[in-house]
């Protein structure tokens, strides 16, 4: 006899398992690779459909006619069962291509994958990111400078995405976790279950505890070389922009680069010696137009306006344990016309010289130009290319 007092599975539990195991089939069907299996689904809007199709349905779509007759009576659900079990057994999550917590972002890049592995704080996955990429053996002037960017970009909001390689990576991940509050995201060239390279597993298990640790290989998956190309544009793809510290002329650094560039992402350079290997990377890529980085507020100042805004109000709210605060309480001891274009300015739009001076019409252009340059100095504004300013954000 049933206990009456026996619990019936929860129907959004149980719905949400069911579309991780289609999702999990599509992705493990022999023939599919990744951009295929994210076509198919968008073209037939759910991975189920998709096995429901006839082989005459999916050929139109690339399909190969061989994989599509396999596809009918493929055994892909019986594979994607297991996957399943394993995945739970290593305590991380599926998140998939339609689940409301996949990142938008990636969801916009031309081959997105269709499943992520997760371990950590999924509300990082949605959260505006920044990745920090370099070498694999930096100078020490590297690694100081991506630790320290990190932990200032960070301690502002921006989540750091990176691929806990050696190097750079590795330093960009510490300086996140140590001033960020845990604000990164690992993103894994191996199952989520696998650390590469070994020396960074307590690293790994340091992100997973406070950040996120992501991937798109099947559990039990190793680090072959083949597979970090396929991760740099899941790091890109979750990106904003991408921030290169040090490269070299052949470096997956640049390839990372190269993938922001297609995804439509911005490319921030932090420039370096020119007689150092290391420095031809990110010095070329500001030869060809990618923004120059001495600190954090150069990265911040390129960021679409709302999230710049969003970040100052969480600035503004008083995150103390970082240090950080907005313009606003500055203003104290400011000349009358410092305080009315404090007032003026915005952090999310910049505005043009010649609006600045028609919003202001009890001031003279002297006494304009004069207090912005104040304001510059005092580092409560910042000037953009064409004479656009902006309110700064403050580091006390």
């Amino acid at each position: 006899m049933v206990s009456s007092t026996a619990q019936s599975p929860d129907p959004d539990q149980q719905a949400g398992a069911n579309l991780a195991l289609d999702w999990l089939a599509l992705k493990l069907s022999p023939g599919l690779g990744t951009r295929l299996a994210a076509r198919l689904a968008r073209a037939f809007g759910d991975p189920r459909a998709v096995f429901q199709a006839s082989p005459g349905a999916l050929e139109p779509h690339g399909v190969p006619p061989l994989v599509a007759r396999q596809m009918t009576a493929s055994p892909a659900y019986e594979e994607a069962q297991r996957e399943l079990e394993k995945a739970r057994k290593e305590g991380c999550e599926i998140v998939t291509y339609s689940d409301d917590r996949y990142p938008e972002l990636l969801r916009q890049i031309f081959d997105p994958p269709v499943v992520l592995y997760c371990r950590g704080n999924l509300e990082l996955l949605t959260a505006p990111g920044i990745a920090v990429v370099g070498a694999r053996k930096p100078t020490p002037y590297g690694l100081a400078v991506a630790e320290r960017l990190a932990a200032d970009l960070a301690a502002r909001g921006l989540v750091i995405n990176s691929g806990l390689a050696r190097g750079v990576d590795t330093a960009a991940h510490k300086g996140a976790l140590d001033s960020g509050g845990g604000r990164t995201i690992a993103v894994l060239g191996c199952g989520i279950d696998q650390c590469y390279p070994s020396e960074n597993k307590r690293l790994k298990a340091r992100v997973e505890q406070l950040g996120l640790a992501i991937s798109e290989f099947p559990i039990g998956a190793f680090a072959a070389p083949q597979n970090f190309p396929i991760r740099n544009r899941v790091i890109s793809g979750l990106s904003l922009g991408v921030l290169v510290v040090e490269a070299a002329q052949y470096s997956g650094s640049l390839i990372t680069a190269r993938l922001a560039l297609e995804q439509d992402r911005e490319v921030f350079c932090v420039p370096g010696n020119i007689t150092n290997q290391f420095s031809w990377g990110p010095n070329t890529l500001i030869k060809q137009g990618s923004k120059l980085v001495m600190e954090w507020r150069d990265v911040m100042d390129e960021l679409p306006g709302p999230i710049r805004q969003a970040l100052m109000v969480r600035m503004a709210e008083g995150d103390a344990t970082n240090g950080v605060a907005g313009a606003s309480e500055f203003t104290e001891g400011l000349t009358g016309v410092e305080r009315s274009l404090c007032t003026l300015l915005k952090v999310e739009e910049a505005m043009q010289i010649d609006s600045i001076l028609e919003k202001m019409p009890e001031h003279s252009p002297s006494e304009v130009l004069a207090g912005l340059l104040e304001l510059e100095i005092k580092g409560l504004a910042r000037q953009l290319p064409g004479k656009n300013f902006v309110k700064a954000l403050v580091r006390v």
